[in-house]
């Protein structure tokens, strides 16, 4: 359906996501690598995190639009040759698609402008330990930071972001593109190899583009992701510097890659992608990740959604109003609840410590629904069952509907 130049908010969400894959056909039978890369052409990164509390955030985007796949086909594409995905700041801590490495040589070999103060300080006032460091990568690589630190004094704990200066003498090397990410252990930490050796050759070969170039591409591609934003999603989406994005954005625009539209309450220049569609409707029912590309922009996620989504891992317990790590469930083109979720792998459950429900949604569509869902993820994550949930203004028709859903009720 053709995309009109001024858009109601139902008719922009509707276009976000089309462009996201949320109306993409779901696979039957066995998944294999050609699912993976449809998502993957539409996305083009997914954000990494280390909170395991459901799953690894990484393997969630592509749960929530293919539905339960083995996630040992992520890690091959990320982790084996020929390796189609590869580690670096895209977005935060990313997989971005290898043929995307190119468009980021800017960022690495102006690496001082834009990584954070510790690596940078290593890098500055101390080269012959990541000098030393980088050796170490070459000579008996892949290491993880643990393997190198044990014969080097460290200054501070090293916990968290409190790194070690050995650890930050890799990121400055990871970040300047020299050394890149072989694989993870059981554990998520990074093992570094060179990059030389991680990435395929084709990708090594490619000429660097002129760093407006790569903006220009970026936008594009950000725009395709998105089918529809303003700009600062736009800038967002692989955190660009706000003068080569001002140019791209105006190059695009005078080339017709993005078209102007306007958007029920939305202020400021919004763009379209020019390949954008506008689908009739959106069938969808899954459970989105605080990280998925969909809502990671809040202010984005409540303009398109009319629902206010904040993470609260890092806000103290008693403080929180839906939980620790809470997933808002999308039932056709809008988000009719949202649940806070934990996998207890040890007594093989998945947990549902709060669940509420959005208030324009049906309460028995979305309850019955949602249930549905939450068996579903529980068999993708082998678990053998979902516990009732233990709070929220959902919590008692979902509890019925997750008894009618395991008994095999429709």
């Amino acid at each position: 359906m053709a995309v009109p130049e001024s858009l109601s908010a139902a008719q922009a969400r509707r276009v976000a996501l089309a462009a996201q894959g949320f109306t993409d056909p779901r696979p039957g039978g066995s998944l294999d690598l050609r699912h993976l890369r449809r998502v993957l052409r539409r996305l083009h990164l997914i954000q990494m995190d280390s909170v395991n509390v459901l799953q690894r955030a990484h393997y969630l985007p592509l749960y929530s639009r293919l539905g339960p796949y083995p996630t040992a086909l992520l890690d091959r594409a990320a982790y084996q040759r020929p390796r189609e995905l590869f580690e670096y700041w895209g977005h935060e801590a990313s997989l971005l698609t290898t043929d995307l490495q190119p468009l980021f040589r800017w960022r690495m070999q102006n690496a001082a402008e834009y990584a954070w103060g510790g690596m940078v300080r290593v890098a500055q006032q101390q080269p012959a330990l990541v000098a030393r460091v980088l050796g170490e990568v070459r000579d008996r690589g892949p290491l993880t930071a643990a393997q190198i630190e044990h014969d080097v004094p460290r200054s501070k704990d090293n916990w968290g972001w409190n790194w070690s200066a050995v650890k930050q003498a890799l990121e400055w090397l990871f970040y300047t593109g020299q050394i890149s990410a072989a694989e993870r252990t059981t554990s998520f930490a990074r093992r570094y190899d060179l990059t030389e050796r991680v990435l395929p050759a084709e990708v090594l070969a490619t000429p660097t583009p002129a760093p407006q170039d790569a903006f220009r591409a970026l936008v594009a591609l950000a725009a395709r992701s998105l089918g529809v934003a303003a700009e600062p999603e736009l800038r967002d989406y692989f955190r660009l510097p706000v003068a080569g994005f001002k140019q791209a954005v105006a190059e695009l625009v005078e080339d017709r890659v993005l078209l102007p539209v306007t958007v029920a309450g939305w202020k400021g220049p919004v763009h379209l992608h020019h390949e954008a569609r506008l689908p009739r409707r959106v069938g969808a029912a899954t459970l989105v990740s605080p990280f998925d590309p969909l809502i990671w922009e809040r202010a984005r996620t409540e303009r398109l959604f009319a629902m206010n989504y904040r993470i609260e891992i890092y806000v103290p317990a008693a403080q929180r109003l839906y939980g620790y790590y809470v997933l808002p469930f999308l039932l056709g083109d809008r988000f009719a609840a949202r649940v806070d979720l934990k996998a207890d792998r040890k007594a093989g459950v998945l947990r549902i410590p709060a669940a509420w429900l959005e208030p324009t949604a049906d309460q028995e569509e979305t309850a019955a629904a949602l249930a549905a869902e939450l068996h579903r993820l529980a068999g993708w994550l082998g678990l053998e069952s979902v516990a009732a949930p233990q709070r929220g203004d959902l919590a008692g028709p979902l509890t019925s509907a997750l008894k009618l859903a395991s008994a095999g009720v429709p």
